[in-house]
């Protein structure tokens, strides 16, 4: 395990002296390797903290590049990045926050040929997306490979987190029984940020091992009435991606 330098000491100061964290959780983190599947309003509020917070090494995934109406959202890019990629765009953002980190990107749509290579390497795979079809994609790709996925969704005013881990929580399958139809997503933007923040703490958490999590629970975020609500999420023993039942377990 990689130990924590001195600089890695005085800039994790404020962390460290969280009787829950300390320095072996710091190092934890360090040592930890994640893959953030998109660079949008929800990549880049996770992306920043996860960076701040000394996550080792952080790979972003996104095929896009950075348009005028992003920018209410998406905090990681600014105007002299309209036009260019979002990865190139993040890359540049988070190395200035934090230049200790490996930052890794991909530039690419994940799909069902190059899934499992892409996540192959990490620990965790976070999910900030905007659409259900690719995100089946990862939830099956994490059950596969056995590792967590953490999934975050806004709308509007109003967010959803959850920690799914293969074999003992249900996976995304089993809340969402078929994929909603496409459409163009209203949101205000300080939810991803909200929701992005609950997402990051999360990953910190599990890397640390702190409880209680969000695995096996739904959050749901209204911000227009200032509510918050957990509630508890059982496996589906049919669900087509990870039940039980004829046989079918992490398929």
């Amino acid at each position: 395990m990689e130990k924590l330098t001195k600089s890695d000491l005085d800039r994790y100061d404020r962390q460290i002296i969280i009787e829950e964290i300390g320095r072996q959780g710091q190092e934890k983190l360090k040592n930890a390797r994640v893959t953030i599947v998109g660079a949008g309003g929800l990549g880049s509020s996770v992306s920043m903290y996860l960076v701040a917070a000394g996550i080792g090494e952080i790979t972003i995934i996104d095929g896009d590049s950075v348009s005028l109406s992003n920018l209410n959202r998406q905090i990681l890019h600014g105007e002299s990045a309209i036009g260019k990629s979002k990865v190139e765009s993040a890359i540049r953002r988070l190395k200035d926050i934090n230049s200790d980190i490996i930052i890794k990107g991909i530039c690419d749509k994940v799909t069902d040929d190059n899934v499992l290579a892409l996540m192959a390497d990490s620990m965790a795979i976070i999910d900030c997306l905007d659409n259900f079809l690719t995100r089946f994609i990862l939830n099956r790709a994490a059950l596969k490979l056995e590792i967590p996925l953490f999934f975050g969704a806004c709308y509007g005013f109003e967010g959803r987190v959850s920690v799914i881990i293969p074999g003992k929580t249900p996976c995304l399958e089993c809340l969402l029984k078929s994929i909603p139809p496409p459409e163009k997503v209203p949101v205000l933007g300080a939810t991803p940020g909200v929701i992005g923040a609950i997402q990051a703490t999360e990953v910190i958490k599990y890397f640390i091992g702190i409880k209680p999590t969000l695995a096996g629970k739904l959050l749901l975020y209204d911000g227009k009435n200032n509510m918050y609500e957990t509630i508890e999420i059982s496996r589906d023993p049919d669900c087509r991606a990870c039940g039980t039942s004829h046989g079918r377990r992490n398929e």
